[in-house]
């Protein structure tokens, strides 16, 4: 019995497909300031999802809205 060992390789279009099918989330704050003033701030909320992805998670914690409701 032989044993085949395989590469741990992923292609772009499988990346892109796995990031789109479970989703990234990318939390960010950033600030700089100098002798306790602050001088810029920033921050990043980014959500990565395919829509399919987005309408399953928002529909579960009720932010979708039913148009036959409205």
């Amino acid at each position: 019995m032989a044993i085949e060992k395989s590469l741990a390789s992923a292609s772009i279009a499988e990346v892109v497909d796995r990031i789109l099918d479970k989703g990234v989330v990318v939390d960010a704050f950033v600030r700089v300031s100098l002798v306790g003033i602050e001088l810029v701030a920033i921050e990043v909320r980014a959500v990565v999802a395919s829509v399919e992805t987005w309408l399953k998670y928002a529909e579960a914690i009720g932010l979708t809205v039913d148009p036959q409701a409205a």
